[in-house]
């Protein structure tokens, strides 16, 4: 069975929020016209700052979308209550710096362990499957299990990034202990971050992956060619594997 494709739709928020006044383009319209295209799943970060995506806008997500319902929030009380509220599919909880661009760099579960595994619990009594977004480290894994998670999402940003391809070659076995451990320990495995239509392909020789979460590579994509067609080749990217 092919893995998952989320499509992360905060930049089409980004777009709409740079004129602050305006109404356009509406990232749940951009939501419906990605599962049309073959999207297995939505995915939005509600940030603390509220840089992109708004309440509002998850609230109609949740009425409208068709498929999954991913919703990317830090560990926080307040983010906690409205991930409590309104029952996504799933969360995955991340780090949060307000001075970032975009998320740098996984959870520290070994260093946040008991308040993790409390957010962790009170969600996942309500029926959210819980993901915990986390660097491709063994033991931040064998973490993320002790904290109780249904699943961990490995940081693909390293991987990405790498500078030659020794350097891509390490991170992408890193990727793979991850995934394996993972596996073995009983949780779902899924990466993001950086990924794109050229880098995407050696992960998918990796089994134990069975979600995807993109958008800066199919938002940038689709500003070319169409949301449309932007999400039906990664889809089918996906597919080909």
């Amino acid at each position: 069975m092919a893995p998952r494709l989320g499509v992360n739709i905060d930049h089409v928020a980004t777009l709409r929020q740079a004129r602050g006044s305006v109404p356009y383009p509406d990232p749940v319209a951009a939501a419906a016209l990605a599962e049309l295209a073959g999207a297995d799943q939505i995915t939005v970060h509600l940030r603390e700052d509220r840089r992109h995506i708004q309440d509002r806008d998850v609230k109609i997500l949740k009425e409208t979308v068709q498929t999954l319902l991913n919703l990317e929030m830090a560990n926080t009380q307040e983010m906690v209550k409205i991930a409590m509220y309104l029952k996504p599919h799933s969360v995955c909880m991340v780090p949060e710096r307000r001075e970032e661009v975009t998320t740098e760099g996984g959870l520290d579960v070994n260093l946040h362990l008991a308040a993790i595994k409390k957010s962790v619990d009170m969600i996942r009594e309500t029926g959210i499957v819980v993901s915990l977004f986390i660097d491709p480290d063994v033991e931040q894994v064998r973490a993320s299990h002790k904290a109780g998670a249904d699943a961990v999402e490995l940081h693909t940003g390293r991987y990405c990034d790498a500078a030659d391809a020794a350097q891509r070659e390490r991170e992408f076995q890193a990727l793979v202990n991850s995934a394996k451990t993972a596996k073995k320990l009983g949780l779902r495995v899924h990466a993001g971050h950086g990924l794109h239509y050229h880098n995407l392909s050696p992960l998918l020789a990796v089994k134990e992956i069975e979600e995807y979460n993109i958008g800066h590579s199919i938002i940038a994509r689709a500003v070319m060619v169409g949301l449309d067609r932007a999400v039906r080749e990664m889809k089918a990217l996906i597919l080909s594997a």
